[in-house]
């Protein structure tokens, strides 16, 4: 699991693109290197990446079909920056919020809002069905970053960002129309639809009693 506190920003040295299988290298600080081993996770643009090669400081992820289809990184080229933390220590401070970097989709970027010392950013997300997990002060996992949630319109939601995202994760350079990787809560997840079995089998019982 991860916190969305992001710990660097690296730029991709290296792509092996096969049919529906991708290999990305990227050179890791020396820092999120220690005891990394293959098989650690390691959120890559908010993604849980399984470690399959490490050459002194380089890291290779293999990425396969179904984490193509969900996420941004069948986009990313070689150069591109990514968002990186490792996983948590439960020994440790757990800042942000907790999450598994399973990706549930995408979202568009739409507007910018530029002010002093901070910064508003709209996003428009590509599954209108996801929308209903949008909910104003709610968490959210963009790119790997935890945020959290200050206005929603429809399939619209935006968030803003302070002087350290803009610094230290990929946000700060977010351009209109770029399409980044979205993790919702997983609590609201279950929550909602929780709520929402309950509701169906309440109102089919509701049906089947008025049926006699």
């Amino acid at each position: 699991m991860f916190t969305g506190i992001i710990k660097t920003t690296v730029p991709i040295v290296s792509i092996i693109k096969k049919t529906n299988f991708h290999i990305h290298t990227i050179l890791l600080p020396k820092f999120l290197l220690q005891g990394l081993e293959l098989g650690s996770s390691i959120s890559y643009n908010g993604c849980c990446l399984t470690v399959s090669n490490i050459q002194k400081k380089l890291v290779s992820f293999d990425i396969i079909k179904e984490t193509l289809k969900i996420t941004n990184l069948k986009i990313l080229n070689v150069g591109n920056i990514v968002n990186l933390e490792r996983a948590i220590f439960f020994n440790k401070e757990i800042g942000g919020h907790l999450m598994y970097g399973q990706i549930t989709c995408t979202a568009t970027l739409r507007k910018i809002i530029f002010a002093i010392n901070n910064r508003k950013i709209w996003f428009e997300i590509n599954k209108k069905k996801m929308q209903k997990y949008l909910l104003y002060k709610g968490s959210i996992g963009i790119d790997g970053v935890s945020l959290t949630i200050c206005k929603v319109i429809k399939n619209y939601f935006c968030v803003a960002l302070i002087p350290k995202t803009l610094e230290y994760t990929t946000l700060g350079n977010k351009k209109i129309d770029d399409i980044v990787n979205i993790e919702i809560d997983i609590q609201t997840r279950i929550i909602i639809n929780t709520a929402e079995r309950m509701m169906s089998i309440f109102t089919k019982k509701i049906i089947q009693n008025n049926s006699y």
